[in-house]
């Protein structure tokens, strides 16, 4: 037990500054516009908020929704031919860090779809009942990429419509 102390104290140590880290991107969220833009969106918190406004400077570099959820990772794989769509895989081929973040926020999207009623938590639910959840929370990142490029290209803020 003795020598596990020591252990015990650098992992409270580790949780204090994590903690201090954590308050300190909330509050760099808090003063950005549009970090606080994207925080409106559901599943979207000050770190994936911040780590997005950082990473995507200039969004018009991107044609559109697709091609921004492409350098995410998070839109499946194309074998197409002849007119023929096949769509595979998600291809995972895109900004890593950015793309589990957006995962993350989906699983709590799906977490809390019962007690929303959006358009959004609707359309998971009625995913949920024939999909396995993990697809339907890349889906749903897909889904959040995408209002996340709509919310950078409009300057607005998120507007949860009801379904």
């Amino acid at each position: 037990r003795t020598a596990l102390m020591p252990l015990e104290r650098q992992l409270h140590l580790l949780d204090e500054e994590i903690a201090e880290s954590d308050r300190t991107i909330q509050a760099i969220a808090k003063t950005d516009a549009t970090a606080r833009r994207l925080m409106s969106i559901p599943g979207i918190g000050p770190v994936t908020a911040s780590a997005i406004a950082a990473s995507v400077q200039d969004i018009s570099v991107f044609s559109g929704p697709r091609e921004f959820a492409a350098f995410l990772g998070l839109t499946p794989r194309q074998n197409s031919s002849g007119g023929r769509e096949r769509l595979g895989r998600v291809s995972k081929m895109g900004n890593r860090y950015l793309r589990k973040l957006l995962v993350v926020g989906a699983h709590a999207v799906l977490y809390h779809r019962k007690v929303h009623k959006d358009a959004l938590r609707t359309w998971a639910s009625h995913l949920m009942e024939t999909k396995p959840f993990k697809l339907v929370a890349v889906a749903i990142a897909n889904k959040l990429a995408r209002i996340v490029f709509a919310i950078l290209r409009s300057g607005t803020r998120y507007a949860g419509v009801n379904a």
